[in-house]
């Protein structure tokens, strides 16, 4: 089968991360017969740097004719780069929204997952982690505060007053509900809606309408959590969590505190999704500046977003597997990046890394 790939590199450590993923998909595609074919496009800062925005007309046309995009990470550090001298709208993150929005991509799988030989790395004590925890956050992305209306303006006495409007209908609910309980039914077939519903009409919607999709899954269970409890729950004891159902505002904030509680957000992979096959693949973290050229970054989230990828949007389960049990296995034999490192382990760099996994990519 021949497939074609979106690459966008992105900025900071991005291009490193990346290649190492093509590489893992590279000898995906020699063990099993497929062949990939790559078109790179450029997004975040290194586009702003080329062409004075963060996404060109052409590379999302590119994107969108694809079937599938693989992300690394974009943007840089806040307080020093040029990038985020220059308006909103053409900062490195409005690229992001953009391509979410134009590829129709409202449905956010983060998988959360402590591996085994990684729980020495885990923030939470042994008798919490127990045996540790296997949850997704599944996150609305095209709706809410982040799409909403949004100023800034001055009153006549000169006060600056900001709003940002959060709006959601319920068939965009309807439709990240549709998608998080068929996780679930794939899973452990449990559903925690977080909202706030004690204090918001857009939660209060949420609710109802996640309630009226949960009627036609009745193996099922579903339980609805308050965010500001989800938030402490994810730290008291994670293992209570199957998938979580959220809005875009809360599941930014609930994904990345999940990633952190395995270990390193560097372990975390994402798919991002739209009513077809077409999904965004990227890792959880960001494009970590500071690290960037020296080697150290971890590829191991986006190795797995690349096994997303085939899982996803290819239908290609063995070869998802197969890079999957990759990863696993070279934890296993003690190699680790500097952000899982712990003691009696071998320290390798993003390149080392990457070599072990594909090596370890068997038919």
């Amino acid at each position: 089968m021949n497939y074609r790939i979106a690459v966008i590199k992105g900025d900071g450590i991005g291009p490193e991360i990346v290649n190492e993923a093509i590489r893992v998909l590279d000898r995906v595609a020699e063990q099993y017969g497929h062949t990939f074919e790559y078109r790179e496009i450029l997004m975040g800062g290194a586009s702003i740097d080329v062409y004075g925005v963060p996404l060109t007309d052409e590379a999302l046309e590119v994107a969108k004719s694809s079937d599938a995009v693989l992300m690394g990470a974009i943007g840089g550090d806040t307080n020093t780069s040029p990038w985020y001298q220059l308006p909103p709208s053409l900062r490195p993150e409005a690229a992001l929204l953009r391509i979410r929005k134009e590829l129709g991509l409202f449905a956010n799988i983060r998988p959360a997952y402590l591996y085994e030989e990684l729980k020495q790395a885990c923030p939470l004590r042994d008798e919490i982690i127990g045996m540790g925890f296997d949850m997704v956050v599944m996150r609305e992305l095209t709706g809410g505060l982040y799409f909403g209306e949004r100023g800034t303006e001055r009153r006549e006495d000169g006060t600056r007053v900001s709003h940002d409007s959060l709006v959601y209908d319920e068939n965009e609910i309807r439709r990240i509900a549709i998608r998080g309980f068929d996780v679930a039914m794939k899973r452990r077939k449990k559903v925690t809606s977080v909202d706030k519903a004690n204090v918001l009409d857009s939660s209060r919607l949420w609710r109802a309408v996640v309630n009226e999709v949960a009627a036609d899954y009745p193996e099922v269970e579903l339980e609805h959590m308050l965010v500001d409890n989800c938030a402490m729950q994810l730290v008291r004891d994670p293992k209570q969590f199957d998938v979580i159902l959220t809005e875009n505002m809360f599941g930014d904030i609930l994904s990345d505190e999940a990633s952190m509680v395995t270990g390193s957000i560097g372990m975390l992979s994402s798919a991002s999704l739209n009513e077809g096959k077409l999904g965004l693949y990227e890792p959880s973290h960001g494009s970590a500046p500071d690290i960037a050229g020296q080697d150290k970054a971890n590829p191991i989230a986006t190795i797995l977003s690349a096994a997303m990828l085939l899982r996803y949007s290819f239908d290609l389960d063995r070869e998802a597997d197969a890079v999957e049990a990759a990863v696993k296995q070279v934890l296993k034999d003690g190699y680790r990046t500097v952000d899982i490192m712990s003691p009696g382990c071998t320290l390798v760099g993003t390149a080392e890394m990457g070599r072990q996994i594909l090596e370890r990519i068997e038919r």
